[in-house]
């Protein structure tokens, strides 16, 4: 039969990628981790790990026990939490990973709702090192998202709750906006701004592809005026007249300046979601700030 605690030691290589990094993240020592190992390949009756230059890596036979591994780990969890229910726990700390956004627009109204219920911790990250952070139990929760044109897939070992559709909008200065004979909320057709400059999030960013996929789709190649992270240095940029540029509507400053928002004729969305780990989902603090979050995510979207 195979031990549940060296299942959970493959994983843990499997998420840190060599044997001392899933040791640190375990406090043991890597001899340690490397006899478990061992003893788990003779349980298994295969190979779980081969030689790959310098380093080890998975097997078919690791790939295949680390993925079961993930949904017997998720069901322990589980009912550790259901146990945890009926104890009457759920007053530890929450770690949350957030999207900027979503920290600045969503954590402190789930804050002010949990106030003296639940114990909670915020990290602002984007979304790939907040499932990387969650992938290694650094977080509890990671509230991430993924355009409708950049879909994101779901991580192993990991639950997803939808909060809200984030509609992308595209910011004009007011003067184009009338040159262009738009109407106030009138969908725009990217094509007709193929030949304005345009304001980009940076290089590497799930809004900057995705910003080349939308253009794409309209059949240009944005011009880059501008690169920015900040979304409300975008926008100061369009008030100014320096360009356009797409921006998911929760991502707007509080006092955006004079710019136009329209939605697109070719709808783009932003789906927000939290990530826990599977089974987590139900410990009674980790549930409580997913059902604050809902809440908050639904008053936000029909705010």
């Amino acid at each position: 039969m195979l031990d549940v605690r060296r299942l959970r030691l493959l994983r843990e290589f499997a998420v840190h990628g060599t044997v001392a990094a899933a040791a640190e993240a375990l406090c043991l020592s890597g001899p340690a981790v490397s006899q478990q190992l061992a003893a788990l390949e003779r349980e298994a009756g295969v190979s779980l790990l081969e030689k790959h230059g310098r380093t080890l890596r998975l097997t078919p036979g690791g790939r295949l026990l680390v993925e079961h591994a993930e949904v017997i780990l998720g069901g322990l969890a589980a009912a550790e939490a259901e146990l945890d229910v009926l104890r009457g726990g759920g007053r530890g700390p929450v770690r949350v990973a957030a999207f900027p956004s979503a920290a600045r627009v969503l954590l402190p109204a789930v804050w002010r709702l949990l106030a003296g219920a639940v114990d909670l911790h915020l990290a602002e990250h984007e979304p790939e090192p907040a499932i990387e952070a969650l992938r290694r139990r650094e977080t509890d929760l990671a509230v991430v998202h993924a355009f409708s044109l950049l879909p994101r897939d779901l991580p192993p070992g990991c639950d997803q709750h939808h909060l809200q559709d984030d509609p992308v909008l595209v910011a004009l200065p007011p003067q184009l906006a009338e040159r262009l004979g738009l109407a106030a909320d009138e969908p725009v057709d990217l094509a007709r701004l193929a030949t304005e400059d345009w304001l980009l999030s940076g290089p590497g960013t799930s809004c900057h592809e995705l910003t080349r996929r939308a253009c794409g789709a309209a059949g240009f190649v944005p011009r880059p005026a501008a690169l920015a992270s900040d979304y409300s240095v975008l926008t100061a940029l369009v008030a100014a007249g320096a360009g356009v540029t797409l921006v998911p509507r929760m991502a707007l400053p509080a006092a955006p300046g004079a710019i136009r928002l329209h939605p697109l004729s070719r709808p783009v969305r932003r789906t927000v979601y939290a990530l826990t780990p599977t089974g987590t989902s139900e410990q009674p603090q980790v549930r409580r700030v997913l059902s604050a979050l809902r809440t908050v995510a639904q008053e936000q979207a029909q705010g």
